[in-house]
This record gives C-alpha cells, sequence and structure tokens, in this order.
C-alpha cells in the first residue's frame, strides 16, 4: 500500500458512500470501463461541473480494481451479477491521484509537481524492490522497467480533477504545457498503461496541442450521451431517495415537486434530465429545501467577464431570469482560456462550470437554486440589477399577456420602458395553443 499506488483512501472514501443512507448505486459504469481495459480505447476523460459525483465514481473506479481493494464492498451491489466482476475486481494495481491536493505552503508548480512525482516513485520503489529504480529516474521510465521486469505489468491510473492547479493563482501558460507534458510522457504510448481515467471541469483539448493527449477520448454532458447516466441523479434515481427519506423522517419538510423545482433541469446529450446530485442529498439530509450551491472560483471568474461585458449578455441575462431560453452556439473549450469576450464564450463558460443548461442550441437557467445565483450576480452590478427588475417586470407581461390584459401590458411597458423583451414573449405566446 502506497500514497498513490494502491492506495486505501479511495476505498475508506467510497464506503463512506455506500453507508450513506442516500447512496446511489452506479457500479454498472464499471462494467463498460472493463471492456475498455488492454485495448486501444482505455484512455476516458469525463468532464463535468462541480457537485456532479466525478469524485465519488472515481473512488469507485479505484476501489473496485485495486489489488489492495475490498472485493465485500461491491458484492451486493449491481456490479457483482456480471461476468466481468470476477474477472477485474481487485485484479489491477492502481495509481490514485487527486489533483487537488497541495504541498505545504506551496507557491510554484515545481513544488506541486515535485510532490507528486516523488511519491509516486516512492510507492514504486517500494512495491517493486527487486527492480533498480533510481530516485533520480523519471517516474515513466520506472513504470516501464517494472513492465519489463515483473511479465508485462500494467497499470490503472485514475487521475480525479486534472485541471485543479490551472485555477491556481501562481499558475502560469508555461506551468500548464509543463502539466501537460507531464500528464502526456507518464500516460501516451506506455505498454504499462491498463487504463487511465481522468475527470475534470475543463476539456483537455483546449490545452492539449498537437498529439499530447489526442489518445483520450472525452466525454462531456453536451457533446457525448455515453455514461451519461452516471453523472448527476436521474428522475427514477430521486424517486428512491424520496422514497427512503420519507420513510426515516419523522417530519418531512421536503416535497417531491420541491425537489425537481430546485435542483432538476441539466439536460445530456442523451436526453437525460438530471439533478444536481450534492444539492438533492444535503436537501433530503437536512430536511430542507435551500441552496447548497457553492461559490467559488469559477463562479467569481464567469461574473468578472459579465461585468466587463454587460452589452454583450445584458438582455439575454433577462430573459433567462424570466424563464426564456436563449440561442448559443456553445462550445465547452471556451471556459478554459478564461478569456472571454462574446456572448457566446461567457455562455459557454457557464454551462462548463453548470451555471446554465444547454439543449438543441438553447441555454436555460435550469432550476431554482441557480435562479438564486444569477439574481445574486445581477444585484451585485448596478445596470444588471436594472435587467434584474427588467426580468421580473418581463414575467409579468407575459402573464398578462396571456390572460389578455391590454392595459396591464401597456403600463407594464412604460414602466420598463424595454421593447425588446416583448419579443420573446410573444414569440413564446405563439406556441402556446388557444384553447
Amino acid at each position: 500500500m502506497g500514497f498513490y499506488l494502491n492506495s486505501k483512501r479511495p476505498v475508506d472514501f467510497y464506503r463512506k458512500e455506500i453507508d450513506s443512507p442516500y447512496f446511489v448505486d452506479k457500479t454498472m459504469m464499471l462494467d463498460e470501463l472493463s471492456d475498455r481495459i488492454e485495448t486501444n480505447t482505455n484512455y476516458i476523460s469525463i468532464t463535468r461541473p462541480r457537485r456532479f459525483g466525478k469524485s465519488v465514481m472515481a473512488n469507485m473506479i479505484a476501489s473496485y480494481y485495486s489489488v489492495n481493494g475490498e472485493k465485500s464492498l461491491f458484492s451486493g451491489l449491481k456490479i457483482s451479477k456480471m461476468d466481468s466482476f470476477k474477472k477485474f475486481c481487485g485484479k489491477y494495481d492502481v495509481i490514485f491521484i487527486s489533483f487537488n491536493e497541495l504541498p505545504r505552503r506551496c507557491s510554484c508548480y515545481e513544488q506541486y509537481i515535485a510532490r507528486i512525482e516523488s511519491r509516486i516513485l516512492q510507492d514504486i520503489i517500494k512495491a517493486y524492490p527487486e527492480v533498480e529504480i533510481s530516485e533520480d529516474d523519471a517516474v515513466w521510465d520506472a513504470l516501464t522497467m517494472v513492465y519489463d521486469a515483473y511479465e508485462a505489468q500494467r497499470f490503472i491510473f485514475v487521475f480525479d480533477e486534472w485541471d485543479f492547479i490551472f485555477h491556481r493563482d501562481f499558475i502560469t501558460d508555461a506551468d500548464k504545457k509543463a502539466f501537460i507534458s507531464f500528464l502526456s510522457n507518464l500516460l501516451k504510448d506506455k505498454v504499462y498503461v491498463a487504463l487511465a481515467y481522468m475527470t475534470g471541469i475543463l476539456p483537455i483539448s483546449k490545452y492539449s496541442s498537437g498529439s499530447e493527449l489526442n489518445m483520450f477520448a472525452e466525454y462531456t454532458a453536451a457533446s457525448e450521451a455515453m455514461y451519461s447516466e452516471y453523472f448527476g441523479f436521474t428522475d427514477s434515481e430521486v424517486d428512491e431517495l424520496y422514497r427512503r427519506y420519507l420513510e426515516n423522517q419523522p417530519v418531512p419538510a421536503v416535497s417531491r415537486e420541491g425537489i425537481r423545482e430546485w435542483y432538476d433541469g441539466y439536460q445530456t446529450k442523451s436526453g437525460i434530465r438530471v439533478y444536481n446530485p450534492r444539492s438533492v442529498v444535503l436537501s433530503l439530509t437536512n430536511n430542507n429545501l435551500g441552496n447548497y450551491w457553492t461559490s467559488s472560483g469559477p463562479y467569481d471568474e464567469i461574473y468578472y467577464y459579465v461585468n466587463h461585458n454587460v452589452a454583450a449578455v445584458r438582455d439575454d441575462l433577462a430573459r433567462m431570469v424570466s424563464g426564456i431560453p436563449v440561442a448559443a452556439n456553445v462550445r465547452e473549450y471556451a471556459a478554459s482560456a478564461m478569456k472571454l469576450v462574446t456572448k457566446d464564450e461567457i455562455f459557454s463558460a457557464m454551462v462548463v462550470y453548470g451555471f446554465l443548461s444547454c439543449d438543441n442550441g438553447y441555454v436555460s437557467i435550469p432550476n431554482k437554486e441557480l435562479m438564486d445565483k444569477f439574481c445574486e450576480m445581477l444585484l451585485k452590478e448596478p445596470s444588471l440589477g436594472y435587467m434584474h427588475q427588467l426580468a421580473a417586470e418581463s414575467e409579468k407581461m407575459m402573464k398578462a399577456t396571456l390572460a389578455g390584459n391590454a392595459d396591464e401590458v401597456a403600463e407594464i411597458m412604460k414602466r420598463a420602458g424595454y421593447l425588446a423583451l416583448v419579443l420573446p414573449i410573444i414569440e413564446r405566446q405563439k406556441k402556446i395553443p388557444v384553447k
């Protein structure tokens, strides 16, 4: 057992998950991953916003394949009924790295990467003492030596939050290139790689120039249907969690419809609508419908670009706050540069970080929890605060229009002084059949 090699940490984390009263069995993903081990499609990158279960799945994968895992953890789960269970569970050396861990008083990339390289090398030397490995050897050279000495020994790599370091203030563009080079040297065209599984918020394609990491197949919510059901809770899964909640909560204060209104609304490429899992679990645990969205780095960065490009996004933000989807050309890579100028780039960043949902060329605010965050953002900037007021007026205008109250519509238009908001309401009204 080492710090990264066959670590017990992912096992302990996943055990806690299983023991949770609101655990959802997503182990069938393991059966799909097993089909790709030691094939030419064994490099997988999963891109999702925060709080959508990426770390839970990474811990599950490391626990399942590791020779130092606990087979009993999975014996009662769905994967145990599959033919692949006996063949793959507990059969591999696993190198599991959560890249969101920093050295003490870390102030530069060299300190960050040196800690990772040093600890991997120490693990290899300890696990394979018969191989003459020097502490000055590169990690990939050491792993190749193990492969040669131990009859084609192969490893499974599970990397969580690969892009964490890109959000640190001390990281330069040169550091980002160096980190991509590290990943490429470690994984690309290496015979010792049985499977490489990597998660993050940002897609690797933006940073991987040329062919550095082109061996990875990237699976994003907006572009790929595969694996969609494993990140976020589906309607049927939330139904089951709510049943448990009613059984265990003496005085339930959360309604099933309330959970849908607050936390549903994210759209995947496969057409599956999913809930924010972290918020659902906290809501049921706390017996309260509330805002469990945690604001951090990306929220502040996106607000910065919205604040400095008010003219580009003002009207569409007002429409979305009033419940009207907005056409947008979403490209997930746009967020990675964080040099957002156009409306489409800003909205792309919001989709990547989970602030907006994208469906068939339109972006929208997915649920009440995120609507609260948008209102908070709009009110922070004076001109956007005005847009927030206009959005509220537009909602009143839509209701008055549908009710055929021409006088009230005219009065609202007079108060708002914002004729452009009328157009999408009229367009929306045209789609509503007359009863």
